[in-house]
């Protein structure tokens, strides 16, 4: 079963094919993503990579998490699942500003 990894911190100039390059080395890399704005289509600055197997996921954690890569120190830890539900966590929906609310007196 493959481990799915994230990777944070990234250069906005880092595309699909560099993040694989850089996991490949570790092992064989089932997929790598670098998620991008629906509007404007640059880079969010992380993405996802998904290695074949377990221990090729623990041996790139080790190796490349706090790696300088285009002068930026990325993280790479395991993935977490998604949330159920869709939330966007815990700042409230659109609107709500989600920061105090409630009456102050």
């Amino acid at each position: 079963m493959g481990t799915k990894l994230y990777v944070g911190n990234l250069g906005y100039g880092i595309g699909d094919s560099d993040l694989e390059a850089l996991f490949s080395t570790y092992g064989s890399v089932r997929s790598a993503q670098v998620i991008k704005d629906r509007e404007t289509g640059r880079s969010k600055g992380f993405g996802f990579v998904e290695m074949d197997n377990g221990q090729a996921g623990q041996a790139a954690i080790s190796a490349l998490n706090g790696k300088e890569v285009e002068g930026r120190a990325i993280v790479v830890n395991e993935a977490r699942p998604k949330e159920e539900g869709g939330g966007r966590g815990g700042f409230g929906g659109r609107g709500r500003g989600g920061f105090g609310g409630g009456k102050r007196y």
